[in-house]
Parts: C-alpha cells; structure tokens; sequence
C-alpha cells in the first residue's frame, strides 16, 4: 500500500487495514552503519495505529504482521508503537527488539516480553519532522531521537542503548507501516545511511565494494540520464534563446529563494500556536519553582511559630500552661492545614505543566475548558493560603504588637500575577479561536487517500 511521490514516500495511508514497507535493492556490507530518518505520523483522531518500523535484516522483510513486515526476521526492528495493545499506557513508545529468524513477535503485550531496550516518546502530530538516528558500532546499538518540537536538525536526546548486540554483517535496510482499527498516515521523508570506521583505519574505496555487475548498470543508467538531460538543455536553449548560461541551476536557485522568503498560512499558524505554548510552559515551570519557594519559607515559618509559643507556655504555670497548649495544638493544626493547600497547589501545577507538555497539536473545546479551570483552581487556592496565613499571625501576635508578616524571598521581577494570567487569558482567546477555524477547515476538507 506504500505510495511514492517526488518528495516523499507514503508508507500507509490513514486507512484502516493497510500495510506498506520500502527496502533497499542490495545488501549493505558495511561492519558499523548509521542510518538518520526523517518521517511523520498524522493522524486526525487522539490514538493512532498501528506504528512503523525501521529494520535492518538479513532477509527483505516482505509484507507480514509486524508493522506491515513479516515476522521471524533474522537482525533488528526499531518499532515506532503508536497503539496501546497491552492497555498500560505507555504508547506511544519507541521498541528496539532483536530477532535470530526463529521467534515470533508479541504484538499483543507490544513486545514488551522481547524488548532489549525502550523508551515513551510521543511522535504523532508534531509540528516538525521527527527525525531518528540508529547507530550500530561495535556491537553496540544507540538510538537518539529528534522529538519534532524544533526545527533544529541536530536536537537530538538519548532514547534507547543495546550492548553487546550481534547482528548479521550483511543486510537490507527497511521502513514499514501498519494500520489496524486506527489509523495515521506513515510519511517518509529521507533515510539516509553512512559507514562508520574505527579512527585511523584506512577506510575501502566506494568502488571496492560495488560488484563489476552493478557498476557497469550505473553506469549506463548514468549515461542515459546524461543523454536525456543534454537533450533538455538544448530544447530548452531553443525556446528561449534570452537566457544565458545554466537554466537548470538558475532555476533552482530561484526556487530556494523562494521557499526561504515564503510559508504557507498553516505553517505559520502551527508556528505561533507552537510558540505559545512554549512560552507559556516556561512560564508554568517558573511559577512552580515559586511555589516551592513559598512552601519551604511557610514550613520556616510555622517551626519558629510553634517554638514560640511553646516557650510562652513554659514560661506560665496553671491554667495559663493550659490554655498556650490549646493554643499550640490549633496553631499547629492550622499551620498543617496550610501546607496542604501548598501542596494542593504544587500538584495541580504539576498537572497543568504535563496538560501543556502534552497540548503541542490542536484539541477539543473540552481540553482549553480543562486547561481554564486548572488556573482557577491555582487562583483560589493563593486565595485560601494568603487567608489562612493572614488569620493564623492575628491569632497569635500579642495585641499590643503590631501584625507583620514573615519576609518572603525576593521574586524575579520580569513577570507578576495580574501579567501571567493576562497572558494566559490572551492566548486562551487565540486558542480557542484557532479550534474554531481549524474545524472549518477540517469539515471542509477532502481525503485524499
């Protein structure tokens, strides 16, 4: 089901059912390799299905049940899972698991009884192309991964390490796909594969290592291609005789001009949403740094509150001994009630700081709904604790003493609360408004495939 185009490959289709794989036509006789691949995983719905997978086998693995390949292969498939089969959520998730072309896959518990090393990583719907590097150096097999959130090429984190991994010395390189139930359309974009030698050894000639058969069909290929483009040129020169010098070249470098200076209205759409959300993570990490910041200096405070106290109440027999503890038992359990609501706040930061972690594509009215109320939540409870903290000193100051509060730590300047929740409420509104528009489009548009 794999469909081909000029600037990528369509592994499967957002189709229920399909399956669909691409391999090299030779063997790679390299001892150590690298491959770097960039690919996307659309899909319209919150779960996809079923995942895709980068091999490097002995045999081509031809159509089958693992991820669109066939099973019992004999090397290594780096499995993308995207559907949850064993219901411990924890797709999706990245899988690297070895074959000696005699063990039949797991599917149903998603291969976690075989895997040699896995990592979770969400890989649908990014903004960017998700791009993996899989490198085999002295039996030592790394996978690091570019998780689409930047257009930094080279951005990439550690996923998944396997030592002392034996695999055939000669192999094909392959990607495939799967849908099930669910589906998500499985782009390829580039895979591209390097040697990798130990440094100081003199590494083959390119030309050592083709066979005299193939060279010498490259070599025609690249003579018939030759032919064709000279024959081009000279049409081209005919019908326009103005223009001077190499059309081809001059006619790309117009192209990447433009594409340098343009973007579509999606991209930048996708962009700022994109932008927004980082910013507003950020923001969220530093209020909840905060936060802390508040909790430790509350704790402080109620350990010198309580040893006061006590010293008063030693310092007065009989029923004045009596009535400071009572006093120090509700202070204490004030102070408990306090630190509650501090945590309280911690944790529902914590979650708003994942919800947004987990926001980069656009959802449903019910998560900007969700997301309104978690900030409204924070706010009541810095209502609660700056109310029980203010009634809590006017209980247990002296009357004749004046009530002051004990000195917070010095917060940063560049960002107050009235500031934080007018831009959360701003880019609310454009959130809400790009769902809005986003569903226009989707309802007005057509599948293609």
């Amino acid at each position: 089901d794999a469909i081909p185009s000029a600037d990528q490959i369509r592994i499967t289709t957002s189709l229920k059912s399909q399956r669909g794989s691409v391999w090299t036509k030779t063997k790679s006789v390299f001892e150590y390799w690298e491959v770097e691949v960039t690919f996307r995983v659309t899909g319209r719905g919150r779960i996809g299905a079923d995942g895709l997978a980068i091999w490097f086998t002995e045999e081509q693995g031809l159509e089958g049940p693992v991820f669109g390949a066939a099973d019992k292969w004999n090397g290594v498939g780096i499995f993308f899972d995207s559907f949850d089969n064993d219901g411990k959520k924890n797709n999706p998730g990245v899988i690297v698991v070895g074959n000696n072309g005699k063990l039949l896959y797991d599917h149903q518990n998603d291969g976690s009884t075989q895997a040699l090393a896995s990592c979770q990583r969400d890989f649908r719907n990014k903004p960017y192309p998700v791009r993996v590097k899989i490198a085999y150096y002295q039996k030592s097999l790394t996978v690091l991964i570019n998780n689409g959130f930047t257009p930094d090429k080279e951005d990439y984190e550690f996923c998944a390490k396997v030592d002392d991994m034996v695999l055939p010395s000669q192999g094909y390189f392959g990607i495939s796909a799967a849908t099930g139930g669910l589906a998500d359309d499985h782009d390829v974009l580039s895979f591209l594969t390097f040697q990798l030698t130990e440094p100081g050894k003199e590494v083959p000639t390119p030309d050592a290592e083709i066979p005299q058969k193939d060279k010498e069909k490259y070599q025609e290929e690249f003579e018939h291609f030759q032919q064709e483009l000279d024959k081009k040129k000279e049409e081209f020169q005919k019908e326009h005789p103005d223009v001077q010098g190499q059309p081809g070249k001059i006619t790309y470098a117009f192209s990447l001009a433009a594409d340098d200076l343009f973007e579509t209205v999606s991209d930048r759409e996708l962009r700022q949403i994109f932008e927004g959300q980082n910013r507003i993570h950020l923001e969220i990490k530093q209020l909840n740094r905060q936060l802390d910041m508040i909790l430790d200096e509350q704790r402080r405070y109620v350990s010198a509150v309580t040893d006061e106290i006590a010293k008063r109440g030693a310092g007065f027999p009989g029923q004045q001994g009596q009535v400071s503890q009572q006093e120090i038992e509700t202070v204490v359990k004030t102070q408990e009630e306090v630190i509650r609501q501090v945590n309280e706040i911690r944790n529902s930061m914590a979650d708003t700081l994942r919800l947004i972690s987990g926001a980069q594509h656009p959802g449903s009215a019910a998560g900007v709904y969700e997301t309104t109320q978690h900030f409204n939540d924070i706010k009541e409870h810095l209502h609660v604790v700056k109310r029980d903290i203010e009634h809590l000193v006017q209980r247990n100051m002296p009357s004749n003493e004046k009530s002051k509060c004990p000195d917070l730590p010095p917060f940063p300047s560049c960002l107050s609360t009235v500031h934080f929740f007018i831009f959360v409420a701003v880019q609310t509104v454009l959130f809400v408004g790009y769902i809005m528009y986003r569903s226009q489009q989707e309802a007005a548009a057509k599948k293609f495939f």
